[in-house]
């Protein structure tokens, strides 16, 4: 676990000393507290048809969520009866983790710099996945691009939604905002 008390992230470093002043020059703020900055990043598993018939499965991604948040995930479950689905109220269907803190600059940083360089035919992420209010939403295929993750002791390959709540009014100062913590865009 990290010790938060003794210790700054490197991107968060980063941001006090140098992403803070170009942001601030590049978007005229007045004062520091217009400055956008990271509010908080959502990891999400969604386990779908596979949890339906087998009620481990949403433990195995829990667990290996878990494992690449660093903190404890929270099972998600059905909030209702899908008859079509064979989904029944409370049943268990994923996983996910907010990570706030030190804990978000370290996980943005080994998205960045290891686990994205491992995708398989990586070019960039899309530019336009802004919702309109500051804040980016990615998929990822594959979790094994995580290092955390043993490729050998994976019995499911899932799929990981990420969301990256930044504190910005646009989507242009969210963008700016990214780029300088060297997200890889390809727009």
């Amino acid at each position: 676990m990290l010790d938060t008390a003794n210790y700054t992230p490197r991107l968060k470093a980063d941001f006090d000393t140098r992403i803070k002043a170009a942001l601030k020059e590049e978007f005229g703020y007045k004062n520091d507290m217009m400055i956008p900055r990271l509010d908080k990043i959502v990891l999400n598993i969604g386990c779908g048809a596979e949890a339906v018939k087998d009620s481990k499965k949403a433990k195995s991604a829990q667990a290996d969520l878990s494992t690449i948040a660093g903190q404890l995930a929270v099972i998600t479950t059905a909030k209702k009866s899908i008859a079509g689905f064979r989904v029944r109220e409370e049943m268990p269907l994923g996983a996910k983790v907010t990570l706030r803190g030190a804990r978000m600059y370290e996980f943005l940083d080994r998205l960045v710099t290891v686990a994205m360089p491992r995708i398989r035919d990586f070019r960039g992420v899309s530019g336009k996945s802004f919702d309109g209010r500051g804040n980016y939403a990615m998929g990822i295929k594959e979790h094994i691009v995580f290092p955390e993750i043993d490729f050998d002791k994976v019995d499911e390959n899932w799929g990981m939604d990420i969301v990256i709540a930044t504190t910005a009014k646009t989507d242009a100062e969210a963008k700016a905002l990214l780029k300088h913590f060297n997200m890889p865009f390809n727009s």
